[in-house]
């Protein structure tokens, strides 16, 4: 099997912690996006979305992140996709709700509409309000993770042990990183988050988010 991915890629970093915790041999190849590698020929043929991750096993091809972790997960026998139907749709569910409400405001509203240039409005007063809105917005769907994912009291997203959905969701939380979030107001989110600091190889596997954080050093964002 081979994975294109990037480490700096909120898509592909859980997918190659989830790779390093299982011990899976899998060839990974950088896609150098920064450079607009992407939008190569050579990309464009494997991926015309022109996005990583891209997972390769002969001549299967998955090209969405929830999917590939989903399908190495199956594949390895993983514990962390449950096999019992309910539980397997709760990981599955939760998964979805990151993909479409909590990514959609955490991660474009608040935090890239502040530091990726293609995400901000070029007018300064539309832009203000695009990030207000997104923060509130953002603010929202942490309190639902807060309440109720987090709050039935169980250490992760879905139960007593960690899911692939805690890997899926681990990526989108970390962006906040880039802009500062603490997420001191949501504690059961902010225990959560230190449980997958707290994991053998999130440094290795995480470690271009902390470098893009690095350059996004500076300004005053608004910040959970």
């Amino acid at each position: 099997m081979k994975l294109y991915q990037n480490p700096v890629s909120t898509t592909c970093r859980p997918i190659m912690m989830f790779i390093a915790d299982e011990g899976l041999e899998i060839e990974q190849q950088i896609v150098d996006i920064m450079a607009g590698e992407q939008y190569g020929e050579a990309f464009t043929k494997i991926n015309p979305n022109n996005f990583v991750p891209v997972l390769e096993d002969g001549d299967f091809k998955l090209l969405e992140s929830s999917a590939i972790l989903k399908y190495l997960a199956e594949k390895c026998g993983s514990a962390a996709y449950p096999t019992d139907p309910r539980a397997r749709a709760r990981v599955n569910e939760v998964m979805d709700w990151f993909n479409t409400s909590f990514y959609r405001t955490f991660g474009y509203g608040l935090v890239y509409s502040q530091v990726l240039d293609n995400c901000k409005l070029p007018d300064d007063a539309a832009h203000k309000l695009q990030v207000s809105e997104g923060k509130a917005q953002a603010e929202r769907f942490l309190s639902v993770l807060n309440d109720n994912i987090l709050g039935q009291g169980a250490p992760w997203l879905c139960g007593e042990t960690i899911t692939i959905a805690d890997y899926f969701a681990s990526g989108m939380v970390s962006v906040g990183e880039l802009v500062g979030c603490t997420f001191d107001a949501y504690p059961n989110i902010r225990a959560w988050y230190d449980r997958m600091l707290a994991l053998p190889n999130w440094q290795s596997a995480n470690a271009g988010v902390y470098q893009w954080a690095s350059f996004t050093e500076g300004p005053n964002y608004l910040s959970v």
